[in-house]
C-alpha cells in the first residue's frame, strides 16, 4: 500500500466510527504498546516523522473524511499514528455522508430477535445427460417435485424439444473442458449424472426402438460416437472439475490456514477501539512453532483497555479482490487453542468500510486445542452493535472479508460474560468451511452393473451381460466407466453410485433387490433409476456407498401396473439402510493393471 505523506488541514474533525465495538466517544487519555509482533499494519518513516511534526498543531472539528481527531485527543495521547494506520491499511474510510446513511440508517432498530435471522438457501440440481433414458426421467420427476434443475446438454434443440422450451438448460459436452463454462455451474449444490457412452446394434434398430427398448441384449453391438475413454473417463473428470466448487467437497474448502504442507494466508489487519478513540491494541503474526504439532499458526494477540469508553481489539482482513462463493457449505470451523473466552466472528459480504457485519459469538476452552463450528444459519445482522432485523439475509456466494474480535461489547446493549482487560492471545491454525452431518451425496452417479467382472478370475463369462463378455471389443467401456467411479471416489465430493443392471423401458413398481460387490444380473425399469437417483441426494445412507440394483421380475416376464391404480412410490431408504460403506466389487480382483 502506499504509506506516502499525506497533507492534513490544520483544521480536521467529529465523525465517529461506530464499529463493532461500543458507541463511545472520543479519547480520554492512555496511551500502551503491545509486545513487538509483525503486524501488517506498518508506516513508512516519511509519515510517521510527519505525524509527529503535526502533534504540536491546532486541530478543530470540522469534517475531514469522517475522522475522529480533537485537540483534547492529542492532549492526552490517543494515538494518531495507529488511527491512521488503521484507516489507510483498510483502503481509507467513507465519507461523512456515506457514514451518516448506511443501509438508510433508520431512525429506530427493532429489538433483538429471539432466534438468529434464518439465512434463506436454495440449490439447483444439475442433470447431465438429461435427454438420455434415465436423464430425462431424472428432470421430470424433479420438477414435478418442485425442484429447481438445471440440465447439461450437448443438443439445445433437442433438449428443449425433449424438455419443454422453459427448461434451465446449458449448452457444454464434458469430453470438451473448454465447453464447461464455470458460470454455468453457479447455484448448483448437486448433481445427477446420467451421461453413457452410446452403445447400439451394428445393423440399427428397428423404427420402434424395440432393441433398445429391450434393454436386454444389443445382438451384435458397437460404440456409437465418442469412446468410452473420452466419456466415461476424460469426461467424468472434466465434469468433477467443473462442478468441485459449487456442490463441496466433504472435508471443506480451506480459507486460512497451515494444513499438509500448504499455507493459505489472508491480509489480516488489527482493528481496534482506537477508531473511536480508544487505547486497546492488537495485531497478527505467524507463529512459527505455535500449532499443536509444531508446526506454524496464526495468532490474534493484544491488550484490551476500557479507558476513554473503549473495550474491544480485533483483526480483519482486507477485502478480498475476488468474492469468495461459501454457498455449497453450511458454515465455518475454526481451529484454535482456547482462552476461555468469549470471541466474535463476523463476515462482511459489502465493500464498505462502516458495513453491516454477519456476526456469531463462540465460547473457548482454556488451554485446548478445539474446533469451532460457526453456522451460517447463527449469523446475527449487526449494525453499529444493534441488531438489524430488516437486513437482507446473509448472502454466502459474495463473501468479502472475515473479522476476528475480543470485545467487551456483545450487542443490543448486552455484554461479554467473560471479557477481562489485560493481554490475550488467540492461536488459530485453520479456518476452513463444512458441511454439516449427517452428510448426504452431493454426485449421484448412474454407472453400470458388470464394471469390475471383466477380468475378475474364476468367472463364467458365458453367464455373464454382453457388456462383460465383449468389454475388450467394446472399446474397454466397462474399465473405463470403473475408472470413472474410482475418480468420483477420490474427489471428496460426498457420492453415491448407482449400478443398474439391464435398462428396460418398463414402469417404476417392481420389488427391487439392492446388493454390493457387483454380482448380480437382472433387469431394473429406467424410471425407477430415476427415481432411486433422486432419492439418493437426500438420504445419508446412501452417501458414498456403491451398489447394484435390479428388479425381482425375471426376464422372461414384462412388467406392466395399472395406470388407474399404479403402485405407491416406495420408500427408497429401506434399501440405502442395508447398505454398507467400501465395498465396490474390486476387492477380489487381481491386483495387476489392465491392458488399457
Amino acid at each position: 500500500m502506499d504509506c506516502s505523506p499525506v497533507k492534513l488541514p490544520c483544521s480536521l474533525s467529529s465523525s465517529i466510527l461506530h464499529l463493532q465495538g461500543s458507541s463511545s466517544h472520543v479519547c480520554r487519555n492512555h496511551s500502551m504498546s503491545l509486545p513487538p509482533v509483525n503486524s501488517f499494519l506498518q508506516l513508512s518513516h516519511r509519515t510517521n516523522s510527519y505525524l509527529h511534526k503535526q502533534n504540536s498543531g491546532c486541530v478543530s472539528s470540522r469534517f475531514y473524511r469522517g475522522l475522529i481527531i480533537t485537540s483534547e485527543a492529542q492532549k492526552q495521547n490517543w494515538d494518531f499514528g495507529r488511527f491512521f494506520k488503521t484507516i489507510y491499511f483498510f483502503n481509507g474510510p467513507p465519507s461523512p455522508a456515506k457514514v451518516g446513511n448506511s443501509f438508510s440508517v433508520k431512525s429506530s432498530f427493532s429489538p433483538s430477535p429471539t432466534t438468529p435471522i434464518q439465512m434463506e438457501s436454495s440449490g439447483i440440481v444439475l442433470v447431465a445427460g438429461a435427454t438420455g433414458g434415465v436423464g430425462r426421467r431424472v428432470v421430470d420427476n424433479l420438477r414435478k417435485k418442485g425442484v429447481p434443475v438445471r440440465v447439461l446438454v450437448r443438443n439445445e434443440e433437442k433438449a428443449r424439444k425433449m424438455l419443454g422450451p422453459d427448461i434451465d438448460l446449458v449448452v457444454g459436452d464434458i469430453t470438451k473442458e473448454s465447453t464447461l463454462v464455470p458460470e454455468y455451474f453457479k447455484g448448483v449444490r448437486k448433481v445427477i449424472n446420467a451421461v453413457s457412452v452410446i452403445v447400439g446394434p451394428k445393423e440399427g434398430d428397428t423404427p420402434d426402438r424395440a432393441k433398445y427398448s429391450q434393454g436386454i441384449k444389443f445382438f451384435e453391438p458397437e460404440i456409437k460416437g465418442d469412446s468410452p475413454e473420452k466419456v466415461e473417463y476424460i469426461g467424468m473428470k472434466n465434469l468433477i472439475n467443473a462442478v468441485k466448487g459449487s456442490v463441496a467437497v466433504r472435508n471443506g474448502k480451506l480459507i486460512f490456514g497451515f494444513e499438509d504442507n500448504i499455507y493459505k494466508e489472508l491480509a489480516w489487519g488489527a482493528l481496534d477501539d482506537v477508531v473511536m478513540g480508544g487505547v486497546s491494541e492488537g495485531a497478527f503474526q505467524v507463529d512459527a512453532n505455535g500449532g499443536e504439532s509444531g508446526q506454524p499458526s496464526g495468532l490474534f494477540r493484544g491488550i484490551v483497555s476500557t479507558a476513554n469508553n473503549g473495550g474491544f481489539s480485533s483483526i480483519r482482513t482486507k477485502n478480498f479482490s475476488v468474492p469468495e462463493d461459501l454457498s455449497a457449505y453450511d458454515g465455518l470451523e475454526l481451529r484454535l487453542k482456547g482462552d476461555g473466552r468469549r470471541y466474535k466472528f463476523i463476515i462482511r459480504t459489502s465493500t464498505d468500510w462502516d458495513a453491516l457485519g454477519y456476526t456469531t459469538a463462540f465460547d473457548t476452552v482454556e488451554g485446548q486445542w478445539q474446533s469451532v463450528r460457526l453456522p451460517f444459519s447463527s449469523l446475527r445482522p449487526i449494525f453499529r452493535a444493534k441488531t438489524v432485523s430488516d437486513a437482507p439475509p446473509f448472502d454466502p456466494t459474495n463473501v468479502l472479508s472475515f473479522q476476528l474480535m475480543f470485545s467487551k461489547f456483545e450487542y443490543d446493549g448486552k455484554l461479554n460474560p467473560t471479557f477481562v482487560e489485560g493481554a490475550f492471545q488467540l492461536p488459530i491454525s485453520s479456518i476452513r468451511t463444512y458441511i454439516k452431518e449427517p452428510l448426504t451425496p452431493r454426485f449421484v452417479h448412474v454407472s453400470s452393473a458388470g464394471v469390475t467382472r471383466p477380468d475378475r478370475p474364476g468367472l463364467d463369462l458365458s453367464k455373464q451381460p454382453p457388456a462383460v463378455r465383449l468389454n475388450k471389443e467394446l472399446d474397454f467401456i466397462l474399465t473405463f466407466k470403473l475408472k470413472g467411479e474410482d475418480l468420483i471416489r477420490e474427489s471428496g465430493i460426498p457420492y453415491a453410485i448407482v449400478r443398474p443392471c439391464a435398462l428396460t423401458e418398463e414402469p417404476a413398481g417392481a420389488d427391487l433387490i439392492f446388493d454390493q460387490g457387483d454380482n448380480i444380473t437382472g433387469k431394473v425399469s429406467r424410471e425407477e433409476i430415476a427415481r432411486i437417483c433422486i432419492a439418493a441426494l437426500d438420504s445419508p445412507y446412501a452417501c458414498d456407498k456403491t451398489f447394484e440394483v435390479k428388479s425381482v421380475i425375471p426376464f422372461s416376464e414384462p412388467f406392466t401396473v395399472d395406470p388407474e391404480n399404479p403402485p405407491p412410490e416406495k420408500d427408497y431408504d429401506v434399501y440405502f439402510k442395508n447398505l454398507k460403506d467400501g465395498i465396490t466389487g474390486k476387492e477380489i480382483l487381481e491386483q495387476t493393471p489392465l491392458p488399457v
